[in-house]
């Protein structure tokens, strides 16, 4: 049920939110955002976003375990490139999702005013922008990726042989990711918390079982997995190896578009009539206005991690030992687990945001962003205990060899206490997204990475050439001043007007 007109007229784009929004015409999933317990339903939101991501990132680990599965002589090639790869496509995504971020922030304020008309332009507009993204990001990954991996990151050897062939399949199929976290998105800031999270389960489910059929094809493969020799005999499917992983995402990424496209159709009814279904250049300025500092916040954050694997690269391999490298490979899919449980929390905390903003409820929205950042506290605790208590086990798993594992254990000893820290930045940054405050996200990043990471990491190999946990606690120190920052820029709450004062 949509709001009443009183409602959609309290708040348009160009004006600020009216404070007399009635959340007594709201329906049962908007009026829980707008005036349930705040805790309860942060929790109630929040709780299966966090998981989905934490399942998707799990997913996400199996297909490294898959490819730890590979005859020795591709393993440690294969485990040391998927980590450089995962990075570098990450671009990309990150990048798209910048927009995904602006546009949710635009699409929860107007659901929260009832404005439908403008969530239909925002979500329609937004799609165009991710495909024009698409297209460049697949020519421009896809077709340099040997001059990304090789003379950009620093990877050698067989490393950057595997690195090159997985990334170009990567990154010309990207589309399929960007459009499935742009959908998603949509559907998660207008107000559907378990909907996108079956759908990302789903399309990683999807993405595991044609992992294991791609990766190994007619075999030689595991006996675990030796059901998929003979269906891969009888559809003629090569043995790809680590470069079947790849194949296996996008395709199963484009199939798990359909559900969400018809989702979004029926459900949320957010695409115009075909009259409508042209671009609107006043939106798209607008939204990418607002994504412009998001994709950038994004991309430095992303890139930040492509320098410390570079240092690690260039001062801690050589052209026959990539050990050093295959050990940060081994790290990532952890450091990712963090991250993403930390977005989906986020996301929680943006949609309640955007939504409490729209209808006027300033307060409320503050609130949103602690809260969140505690929950978010509570869930990283016991990923850090795990990683305590079983991460040489859990390592071993993906890789058998001592000498990689050592420096994945010795880099989660002195970065993954920090990813309370680093949770606390990104719950706080989505809570600020969620008011259009990409730019002051951006530039507190910015300032973060420029004076934190990058002098700590060049302090790190230059005082300390010998010792790679220099470095690793570089990133560590990095993950803590992210979080004091966000947290004074939040406390002092001038980020609530942004999006108005954008306008």
């Amino acid at each position: 049920m949509q709001l009443v007109a009183r409602n959609r007229e309290c708040f348009d784009l160009h004006r600020k939110p009216c404070q007399n929004f009635d959340f007594s015409m709201a329906d049962g999933r908007e009026s829980r955002i707008l005036s349930g317990p705040l805790a309860i339903e942060i929790a109630r939101f929040g709780s299966p976003l966090a998981l989905g991501m934490a399942l998707q990132t799990t997913f996400n680990l199996v297909d490294a375990y898959l490819i730890a599965q590979l005859l020795p002589g591709e393993v440690g090639a294969a485990v040391g490139a998927i980590g450089i790869c995962d990075q570098v496509a990450a671009l990309g995504t990150i990048l798209s999702f910048g927009v995904s971020t602006a546009a949710g922030a635009l699409l929860a304020q107007r659901k929260g005013a009832g404005d439908q008309h403008g969530v239909q332009n925002a979500a329609w507009q937004s799609m165009l922008i991710i495909g024009v993204l698409s297209v460049v990001f697949g020519a421009v990954f896809g077709l340099g990726a040997d001059l990304v991996v090789r003379h950009i990151i620093g990877a050698k050897g067989d490393v950057a042989h595997v690195a090159t062939s997985y990334l170009h399949v990567a990154a010309t199929g990207g589309f399929s990711i960007y459009f499935l976290l742009q959908l998603t998105s949509i559907q998660r800031s207008l107000g559907s918390a378990k909907s996108p999270v079956f759908l990302l389960v789903l399309a990683n489910v999807l993405n595991v079982a044609l992992a294991v059929l791609f990766i190994f094809g007619p075999g030689p493969a595991p006996s675990m997995f030796g059901w998929s020799t003979s269906i891969a005999k009888a559809l003629h499917v090569p043995r790809m190896g680590m470069v079947g992983a790849a194949w296996a995402a996008v395709v199963a990424r484009t199939v798990a578009l359909i559900p969400n496209v018809i989702l979004l159709a029926r459900r949320f009814d957010v695409f115009p009539n075909r009259s409508r279904l042209v671009a609107d250049w006043r939106e798209i300025r607008h939204i990418a206005k607002l994504a412009l500092p998001s994709s950038a916040q994004f991309l430095l954050r992303i890139a930040a991690m492509l320098f410390i694997n570079s240092l690690v690269a260039r001062f801690f391999t050589t052209e026959t030992d990539q050990t050093a490298t295959v050990a940060m490979g081994l790290v990532f899919r952890l450091d990712t687990m963090a991250l993403f449980v930390a977005m989906g929390w986020g996301s929680a905390a943006q949609t309640f945001v955007g939504q409490n903003l729209g209808a006027g409820n300033t307060p409320r929205a503050r609130r949103v962003g602690w809260i969140t950042a505690a929950y978010d506290m509570v869930t990283n605790f016991g990923l850090v205990a795990l990683v305590f208590s079983y991460g040489q086990s859990i390592l071993f798993i993906f890789d058998n060899e001592p000498a990689p594992v050592a420096i994945a254990l010795s880099y989660l000893h002195d970065v993954a206490p920090s990813y309370l820290a680093l949770g606390v930045g990104i719950v706080l940054g989505n809570a600020m997204a969620g008011a259009g405050a990409t730019r002051t996200t951006f530039l507190i990043d910015l300032a973060v990475i420029l004076g934190v990471q990058l002098p700590a990491g060049f302090v790190a190999v230059t005082l300390s050439p010998g010792s790679i946990r220099a470095i690793f606690r570089a990133v560590a120190m990095t993950n803590v001043a992210s979080a004091i920052a966000y947290a004074i820029v939040y406390a002092r709450g001038q980020w609530t007007r942004a999006l108005a004062m954008s306008s």
